[in-house]
Protein backbone atom coordinates (compact mmCIF):
# COMPACT_ATOMS: atom_id res chain seq x y z
CA UNK A 1 0.00 0.00 0.00
CA UNK A 2 1.26 3.47 -0.84
CA UNK A 3 0.88 6.38 1.55
CA UNK A 4 -0.57 6.50 5.05
CA UNK A 5 -3.64 4.46 6.04
CA UNK A 6 -6.97 6.18 5.51
CA UNK A 7 -8.85 7.33 8.57
CA UNK A 8 -11.72 4.86 8.90
CA UNK A 9 -13.56 1.94 7.31
CA UNK A 10 -16.92 0.74 8.61
CA UNK A 11 -18.06 -2.86 9.00
CA UNK A 12 -21.69 -3.84 9.48
CA UNK A 13 -22.07 -7.40 10.77
CA UNK A 14 -19.98 -9.34 13.29
CA UNK A 15 -20.97 -12.85 12.18
CA UNK A 16 -18.69 -15.43 10.61
CA UNK A 17 -17.97 -13.44 7.46
CA UNK A 18 -17.76 -10.12 9.31
CA UNK A 19 -15.19 -11.59 11.67
CA UNK A 20 -13.01 -12.70 8.76
CA UNK A 21 -13.39 -9.33 7.04
CA UNK A 22 -12.38 -7.55 10.25
CA UNK A 23 -9.31 -9.77 10.60
CA UNK A 24 -8.29 -9.14 6.98
CA UNK A 25 -8.77 -5.38 7.25
CA UNK A 26 -6.84 -5.20 10.50
CA UNK A 27 -3.84 -7.22 9.32
CA UNK A 28 -3.75 -5.34 5.99
CA UNK A 29 -3.70 -2.02 7.85
CA UNK A 30 -5.82 -0.19 5.27
CA UNK A 31 -7.24 2.23 7.83
CA UNK A 32 -6.34 3.73 11.17
CA UNK A 33 -9.77 2.85 12.58
CA UNK A 34 -12.25 0.06 11.93
CA UNK A 35 -15.76 1.01 13.05
CA UNK A 36 -17.90 -2.05 13.82
CA UNK A 37 -21.61 -2.47 14.39
CA UNK A 38 -23.71 -5.60 14.54
CA UNK A 39 -27.12 -7.00 15.43
CA UNK A 40 -26.37 -6.66 19.14
CA UNK A 41 -23.95 -4.51 21.12
CA UNK A 42 -22.46 -7.65 22.68
CA UNK A 43 -21.49 -8.99 19.24
CA UNK A 44 -19.83 -5.72 18.25
CA UNK A 45 -18.03 -5.40 21.58
CA UNK A 46 -16.76 -8.96 21.40
CA UNK A 47 -15.39 -8.54 17.88
CA UNK A 48 -13.74 -5.24 18.83
CA UNK A 49 -12.03 -6.96 21.78
CA UNK A 50 -10.86 -9.81 19.56
CA UNK A 51 -9.49 -7.47 16.88
CA UNK A 52 -7.85 -5.36 19.59
CA UNK A 53 -5.97 -8.49 20.66
CA UNK A 54 -4.95 -9.10 17.04
CA UNK A 55 -3.72 -5.52 16.65
CA UNK A 56 -1.66 -5.75 19.83
CA UNK A 57 -0.06 -9.11 19.04
CA UNK A 58 0.78 -8.26 15.41
CA UNK A 59 1.54 -4.57 15.71
CA UNK A 60 -1.18 -3.77 13.15
CA UNK A 61 -1.98 -0.05 12.89
CA UNK A 62 -5.76 -0.49 12.71
CA UNK A 63 -7.73 0.12 15.91
CA UNK A 64 -11.29 -1.19 16.13
CA UNK A 65 -14.12 0.56 17.90
CA UNK A 66 -17.84 0.03 18.36
CA UNK A 67 -20.01 2.31 16.27
CA UNK A 68 -23.56 2.73 15.05
CA UNK A 69 -24.50 2.57 11.39
CA UNK A 70 -25.33 6.28 11.32
CA UNK A 71 -21.98 6.97 12.96
CA UNK A 72 -20.18 5.61 9.88
CA UNK A 73 -20.99 8.49 7.53
CA UNK A 74 -17.44 9.84 7.78
CA UNK A 75 -15.87 6.48 6.79
CA UNK A 76 -14.20 6.25 3.39
CA UNK A 77 -15.82 2.85 2.84
CA UNK A 78 -18.41 0.64 4.51
CA UNK A 79 -18.55 -3.14 4.18
CA UNK A 80 -21.97 -4.71 4.74
CA UNK A 81 -21.80 -8.31 5.90
CA UNK A 82 -25.07 -8.32 7.86
CA UNK A 83 -27.28 -11.41 7.74
CA UNK A 84 -30.72 -12.10 9.15
CA UNK A 85 -31.18 -15.07 11.46
CA UNK A 86 -32.65 -17.84 9.29
CA UNK A 87 -31.93 -21.41 8.24
CA UNK A 88 -31.20 -21.93 4.56
CA UNK A 89 -32.51 -25.33 3.46
CA UNK A 90 -32.30 -24.74 -0.30
CA UNK A 91 -30.45 -27.28 -2.43
CA UNK A 92 -30.39 -25.18 -5.61
CA UNK A 93 -30.11 -21.41 -5.95
CA UNK A 94 -28.75 -21.50 -2.42
CA UNK A 95 -27.66 -17.86 -2.31
CA UNK A 96 -31.00 -16.67 -3.69
CA UNK A 97 -32.85 -18.42 -0.87
CA UNK A 98 -31.83 -15.71 1.60
CA UNK A 99 -33.42 -12.84 -0.32
CA UNK A 100 -36.67 -12.48 1.62
CA UNK A 101 -34.95 -12.85 5.00
CA UNK A 102 -32.06 -10.47 4.33
CA UNK A 103 -33.92 -7.78 2.37
CA UNK A 104 -35.50 -6.04 5.42
CA UNK A 105 -32.06 -5.86 7.04
CA UNK A 106 -30.59 -4.22 3.94
CA UNK A 107 -33.51 -1.80 3.58
CA UNK A 108 -33.09 -0.66 7.18
CA UNK A 109 -29.35 -0.10 6.68
CA UNK A 110 -30.02 1.78 3.44
CA UNK A 111 -32.31 4.22 5.23
CA UNK A 112 -29.72 4.74 7.96
CA UNK A 113 -27.00 5.47 5.38
CA UNK A 114 -28.93 7.86 3.14
CA UNK A 115 -26.62 10.64 2.02
CA UNK A 116 -23.45 8.57 2.44
CA UNK A 117 -20.99 9.44 -0.34
CA UNK A 118 -18.22 6.91 0.20
CA UNK A 119 -17.88 3.38 -1.19
CA UNK A 120 -20.22 0.61 -0.05
CA UNK A 121 -19.23 -3.03 -0.57
CA UNK A 122 -22.10 -5.49 -0.21
CA UNK A 123 -21.30 -9.01 0.96
CA UNK A 124 -24.77 -10.15 2.06
CA UNK A 125 -26.37 -12.76 -0.23
CA UNK A 126 -27.98 -12.88 -2.69
CA UNK A 127 -25.35 -10.25 -3.31
CA UNK A 128 -26.50 -9.03 -6.73
CA UNK A 129 -30.04 -8.38 -5.46
CA UNK A 130 -28.94 -6.92 -2.12
CA UNK A 131 -26.51 -4.57 -3.88
CA UNK A 132 -29.30 -3.20 -6.07
CA UNK A 133 -31.74 -3.02 -3.17
CA UNK A 134 -29.28 -1.03 -1.05
CA UNK A 135 -28.23 1.27 -3.90
CA UNK A 136 -31.77 2.15 -4.97
CA UNK A 137 -33.13 2.52 -1.44
CA UNK A 138 -30.22 4.59 -0.11
CA UNK A 139 -29.37 6.63 -3.20
CA UNK A 140 -25.67 6.15 -2.38
CA UNK A 141 -23.55 6.76 -5.51
CA UNK A 142 -20.85 4.07 -5.12
CA UNK A 143 -22.33 0.66 -4.26
CA UNK A 144 -20.71 -2.58 -5.43
CA UNK A 145 -21.33 -6.23 -4.66
CA UNK A 146 -18.74 -8.83 -3.78
CA UNK A 147 -19.33 -12.13 -5.57
CA UNK A 148 -18.19 -12.34 -9.15
CA UNK A 149 -14.65 -11.38 -8.11
CA UNK A 150 -14.58 -14.39 -5.78
CA UNK A 151 -16.01 -16.58 -8.55
CA UNK A 152 -13.35 -15.29 -10.94
CA UNK A 153 -10.55 -15.93 -8.44
CA UNK A 154 -11.79 -19.49 -7.93
CA UNK A 155 -11.95 -20.00 -11.70
CA UNK A 156 -8.43 -18.75 -12.30
CA UNK A 157 -7.06 -20.78 -9.41
CA UNK A 158 -8.76 -23.97 -10.62
CA UNK A 159 -7.52 -23.55 -14.19
CA UNK A 160 -4.01 -22.78 -12.99
CA UNK A 161 -3.87 -25.98 -10.97
CA UNK A 162 -5.09 -28.11 -13.89
CA UNK A 163 -2.72 -26.42 -16.35
CA UNK A 164 0.24 -26.40 -13.93
CA UNK A 165 0.78 -22.64 -14.14
CA UNK A 166 0.52 -19.86 -11.58
CA UNK A 167 -2.89 -18.18 -11.16
CA UNK A 168 -1.27 -14.89 -12.27
CA UNK A 169 -0.80 -16.47 -15.71
CA UNK A 170 -4.58 -16.81 -16.17
CA UNK A 171 -6.68 -13.95 -17.55
CA UNK A 172 -10.36 -14.76 -17.42
CA UNK A 173 -13.64 -13.67 -15.88
CA UNK A 174 -16.74 -15.09 -14.26
CA UNK A 175 -19.59 -12.58 -14.58
CA UNK A 176 -23.39 -12.36 -14.38
CA UNK A 177 -24.94 -13.79 -11.22
CA UNK A 178 -23.01 -14.80 -8.13
CA UNK A 179 -24.82 -18.12 -8.01
CA UNK A 180 -26.32 -20.65 -10.37
CA UNK A 181 -26.40 -18.10 -13.22
CA UNK A 182 -22.66 -17.41 -13.19
CA UNK A 183 -21.15 -17.04 -16.67
CA UNK A 184 -17.63 -18.35 -17.31
CA UNK A 185 -16.04 -16.25 -20.06
CA UNK A 186 -14.06 -19.14 -21.50
CA UNK A 187 -13.87 -17.74 -25.03
CA UNK A 188 -11.64 -14.86 -23.90
CA UNK A 189 -9.64 -16.70 -21.22
CA UNK A 190 -5.91 -16.74 -21.87
CA UNK A 191 -2.89 -18.43 -20.31
CA UNK A 192 0.30 -16.37 -20.42
CA UNK A 193 -1.42 -14.22 -23.01
CA UNK A 194 -2.24 -17.14 -25.30
CA UNK A 195 -5.41 -19.04 -26.11
CA UNK A 196 -4.93 -22.70 -25.15
CA UNK A 197 -7.28 -25.68 -24.70
CA UNK A 198 -8.95 -25.34 -21.30
CA UNK A 199 -10.16 -28.09 -18.96
CA UNK A 200 -13.54 -26.38 -18.72
CA UNK A 201 -15.63 -29.36 -17.73
CA UNK A 202 -13.26 -30.22 -14.89
CA UNK A 203 -13.31 -26.59 -13.78
CA UNK A 204 -17.11 -26.44 -13.86
CA UNK A 205 -17.39 -29.71 -11.95
CA UNK A 206 -15.11 -28.34 -9.23
CA UNK A 207 -16.52 -24.81 -9.06
CA UNK A 208 -20.22 -25.70 -8.93
CA UNK A 209 -20.20 -27.39 -5.48
CA UNK A 210 -17.27 -25.45 -4.03
CA UNK A 211 -19.19 -22.96 -1.87
CA UNK A 212 -21.70 -25.52 -0.58
CA UNK A 213 -18.88 -27.96 0.19
CA UNK A 214 -17.07 -25.30 2.25
CA UNK A 215 -20.28 -24.36 4.06
CA UNK A 216 -21.17 -27.98 4.77
CA UNK A 217 -17.80 -28.62 6.40
CA UNK A 218 -17.07 -25.39 8.30
CA UNK A 219 -20.46 -23.70 8.41
CA UNK A 220 -19.78 -20.70 6.15
CA UNK A 221 -17.40 -19.42 3.49
CA UNK A 222 -15.28 -16.87 5.33
CA UNK A 223 -11.76 -16.27 4.09
CA UNK A 224 -12.60 -16.11 0.38
CA UNK A 225 -15.18 -13.34 0.77
CA UNK A 226 -12.83 -11.48 3.13
CA UNK A 227 -10.05 -11.61 0.56
CA UNK A 228 -12.42 -10.42 -2.15
CA UNK A 229 -13.44 -7.47 0.04
CA UNK A 230 -9.83 -6.54 0.66
CA UNK A 231 -8.93 -6.69 -3.03
CA UNK A 232 -11.98 -4.63 -4.06
CA UNK A 233 -11.35 -2.01 -1.37
CA UNK A 234 -7.81 -1.44 -2.57
CA UNK A 235 -9.16 -0.56 -6.03
CA UNK A 236 -12.18 1.43 -4.84
CA UNK A 237 -10.06 3.51 -2.44
CA UNK A 238 -7.39 4.30 -5.06
CA UNK A 239 -4.71 2.29 -3.25
CA UNK A 240 -4.24 0.17 -6.39
CA UNK A 241 -5.39 0.34 -9.98
CA UNK A 242 -6.72 -2.80 -11.59
CA UNK A 243 -9.64 -5.02 -12.51
CA UNK A 244 -12.35 -6.35 -10.21
CA UNK A 245 -15.46 -8.31 -11.16
CA UNK A 246 -18.17 -6.69 -9.04
CA UNK A 247 -21.95 -6.37 -9.01
CA UNK A 248 -22.66 -3.01 -10.59
CA UNK A 249 -25.42 -1.23 -12.55
CA UNK A 250 -26.15 -2.62 -16.00
CA UNK A 251 -29.20 -2.30 -18.22
CA UNK A 252 -31.63 -1.38 -15.45
CA UNK A 253 -30.36 -3.99 -13.01
CA UNK A 254 -27.24 -5.07 -11.14
CA UNK A 255 -25.01 -8.02 -11.99
CA UNK A 256 -21.37 -9.03 -11.99
CA UNK A 257 -19.22 -7.07 -14.45
CA UNK A 258 -15.46 -6.59 -14.93
CA UNK A 259 -14.67 -3.07 -13.71
CA UNK A 260 -11.31 -1.47 -14.35
CA UNK A 261 -10.50 0.98 -11.55
CA UNK A 262 -8.17 3.89 -12.32
CA UNK A 263 -7.65 6.24 -9.37
CA UNK A 264 -10.82 4.71 -7.82
CA UNK A 265 -12.96 5.44 -10.90
CA UNK A 266 -14.52 2.34 -12.50
CA UNK A 267 -15.02 1.62 -16.18
CA UNK A 268 -16.98 -1.41 -17.38
CA UNK A 269 -14.75 -3.74 -19.42
CA UNK A 270 -17.22 -6.36 -20.60
CA UNK A 271 -15.34 -8.91 -22.74
CA UNK A 272 -16.51 -10.02 -26.14
CA UNK A 273 -18.79 -12.98 -25.42
CA UNK A 274 -19.38 -16.03 -27.55
CA UNK A 275 -22.95 -16.70 -28.63
CA UNK A 276 -23.45 -19.24 -25.83
CA UNK A 277 -21.91 -16.91 -23.23
CA UNK A 278 -24.08 -14.02 -24.40
CA UNK A 279 -27.16 -16.22 -24.04
CA UNK A 280 -26.11 -17.16 -20.51
CA UNK A 281 -25.37 -13.53 -19.63
CA UNK A 282 -28.75 -12.41 -20.94
CA UNK A 283 -30.45 -15.19 -18.98
CA UNK A 284 -28.65 -14.17 -15.77
CA UNK A 285 -29.63 -10.54 -16.34
CA UNK A 286 -33.28 -11.49 -16.88
CA UNK A 287 -33.25 -13.82 -13.87
CA UNK A 288 -31.89 -11.15 -11.54
CA UNK A 289 -34.28 -8.45 -12.77
CA UNK A 290 -37.25 -10.78 -12.38
CA UNK A 291 -36.11 -11.91 -8.93
CA UNK A 292 -35.73 -8.29 -7.85
CA UNK A 293 -39.22 -7.39 -9.04
CA UNK A 294 -40.65 -10.44 -7.28
CA UNK A 295 -38.78 -9.58 -4.08
CA UNK A 296 -39.96 -5.98 -3.91
CA UNK A 297 -43.51 -7.05 -4.70
CA UNK A 298 -43.37 -9.67 -1.96
CA UNK A 299 -42.09 -7.16 0.56
CA UNK A 300 -44.50 -4.48 -0.55
CA UNK A 301 -41.50 -2.19 -0.70
CA UNK A 302 -41.64 0.98 -2.73
CA UNK A 303 -38.08 1.05 -4.05
CA UNK A 304 -37.29 3.90 -6.45
CA UNK A 305 -36.94 2.86 -10.07
CA UNK A 306 -33.34 2.33 -11.08
CA UNK A 307 -31.34 5.47 -11.70
CA UNK A 308 -28.10 3.60 -11.23
CA UNK A 309 -27.18 2.91 -14.85
CA UNK A 310 -25.11 6.09 -15.06
CA UNK A 311 -23.13 5.53 -11.88
CA UNK A 312 -20.59 3.18 -13.44
CA UNK A 313 -19.06 4.43 -16.64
Amino acid sequence: MTGAPIDAIGLVGAGAVGQSVATALCTAGLSERLLITSRTDDQALALVADIDDLSETTGAPTRPQVSTTTGMHACRAIVIAARASFTNTARTDIRMAGAAANAPVIIRLAHQLRGYTGTVLMVTNPVDLMTRLFAETSGCPRVYGIGSNLDSARYRHTLARHLNVTPAAIRGHVIGEHGDGAVICASTTTVNGQRVPLPLQQARDELRPRASRISASIGRTRSGPAGAVLSALRKALALDDGLEELAAPYGGGFLGLPLRFTHAQPTVCLPVLSYAEQQQFTAAHHKLRTAYQDLTTQLGTAVPSSTASGRTS
